[in-house]
């Protein structure tokens, strides 16, 4: 396989803040194989904390991440993560993030990968 960023489909996903795109490079998410996603998130979006059900590999690709572990969102616990940074979460890691500029990030890893939010009110796919 060979991808060009103009081969890539933009779509919402329902797991995600408003506004922020999903693009599959490989997958399903949900089949036991590996996967590429690229995710695009808006400026001023805020991923509220959750965690994931299998090893999730992120690399910024533009903009800057800003994340940080726990239980709750707090923009004074994250680092910052610019184009070219890298993070790498363990499964049930409960983490979040939050962006002041458009930011484009692509995660990699084995799926089955879910997203469980710390605070079910969180979870966009509830609202």
């Amino acid at each position: 396989m060979m991808v060009v960023p103009t081969d890539l489909k933009w779509a919402p996903s329902p797991a995600l803040p408003a506004g922020a795109q999903i693009a599959v490079i490989q997958g399903p998410l949900s089949e036991a194989a590996p996967f590429i996603v690229r995710v695009k998130f808006p400026a001023n979006t805020k991923v509220p904390a959750h965690s994931h059900s299998a090893i999730e590999h992120v690399t910024v690709l533009s903009g800057v991440m800003n994340m940080g572990t726990g239980d709750k969102l707090d923009a004074s616990k994250t680092r910052p993560f610019a184009s070219g940074g890298v993070t790498i979460m363990q499964p049930g890691t409960r983490h979040f993030a939050w962006f002041a500029e458009e930011t484009v990030i692509q995660i990699h890893g084995v799926g089955p990968w879910t997203v469980t939010y710390v605070d079910p009110a969180d979870d966009p796919r509830k609202k």
